[in-house]
């Protein structure tokens, strides 16, 4: 048996095609499947069930797999445990983010990272949904909100506030809402890949509003720009934000009572522990958000003084260095 012929079985049986397979380890289908034909005439058995239309494992396909990804984690790990002895880090690492988070902070926190340590071959998945972290073949995965999922081991990397906020243009034309009450009445954009709900506590608890009449998007740019444009109101986290709050595009709506925040995370499979690689972005993500964050530095330790405060462009820091909303 060949590892790299291994390595390709791990890689269609996660990714349930031979294209997708061959997209994740960059290389051709033809290669992918000489690999696989090679690998099934070592073990004088059939792998994998091809049609037209999918692939799927046989059984003896699923009696082998679990030692043939033990056998590729093992080889990679042993390899990156070596390169670490020598003070690099070195191998491929794959991890998923959310779009408007991946671009507008993960991006420039990478950068350094990767020029730091150009042995590492990254690849980035910036997408919404929550992924199946071991199942889809990643590393780790970046997420806004809780991770339900006791498979994974969860680390905090950075905490996010989120606010209501709306256009000086709409809040002249409909008023600037006074009370909770007043919202359910309000032109509400909404993320479509969470619960339409605005979750808020104060003096008297917690109080959901679910708005009636609303714009639903599933991305946090989309939302903002809407926001901006005069549409409605939207609750959007800080690091979404806090360029348009400093510049006057947005204001905030203070009613009292503050937003139900959500921390921004990075998990990885609890089986697999953590790499020296995923280790090592960690801790520089740490770095180059800060703590308190810089989206959140300017606005103080007051919740409701938000929307008298101005807010400072990142600090430099950042050029060093699930759900979205």
């Amino acid at each position: 048996m060949k590892l790299d012929g291994i390595a390709a079985f791990v890689a269609v049986a996660d990714a349930g095609s031979i294209s997708e397979a061959a997209r994740r380890l960059g290389l051709s289908k033809s290669v992918v499947s000489e690999r696989l034909a090679e690998l099934e005439r070592s073990l004088g058995a059939r792998l994998l069930q091809r049609t037209t239309r999918k692939v799927s494992v046989t059984e003896d396909g699923l009696a082998f797999l679990e030692r043939a990804r033990r056998i590729v984690r093992e080889t990679v790990d042993a390899a990156a445990d070596l390169a670490e002895r020598r003070g690099t880090l070195v191998g491929p690492l794959r991890i998923s983010a959310p779009v408007s988070f991946g671009i507008l902070h993960l991006g420039p926190a990478l950068y350094p990272f990767l020029h730091e340590n150009p042995g590492i071959e990254l690849t980035l998945d910036l997408e919404d949904r929550f992924v199946d972290v071991a199942a889809d073949g990643y590393d780790a995965v970046i997420r806004h909100g809780a991770v339900r999922d006791n498979r994974l081991i969860v680390k905090r990397l950075a905490s996010s506030r989120r606010f209501l906020v709306a256009s000086p243009a709409y809040l002249a034309e409909q008023g600037t809402p006074e009370s909770l009450a007043e919202l359910d009445s309000r032109s509400a954009i909404l993320y479509m890949n969470r619960d339409a709900d605005w979750r808020f506590t104060g003096s008297e608890g917690s109080t959901v509003i679910r708005p009636r009449r609303s714009l639903r998007v599933n991305n946090g740019l989309i939302m903002r720009d809407a926001v901006a444009a005069g549409l409605g109101i939207a609750l959007l986290p800080t690091f979404m934000i806090h360029t348009e709050l400093a510049n006057g595009a947005l204001r905030i709506i203070e009613l009292g009572v503050e937003a139900e925040s959500a921390e921004i995370f990075v998990a990885y499979p609890r089986d697999q522990g953590v790499s020296a690689k995923v280790r090592a972005l960690t801790e520089c993500l740490r770095r180059s958000f800060g703590d308190p964050p810089y989206w959140d530095a300017s606005w103080g330790s007051q919740p409701h003084s938000a929307g008298r405060k101005r807010v400072s462009g990142p600090r430099s820091r950042r050029r060093a260095g699930g759900s979205e909303v």
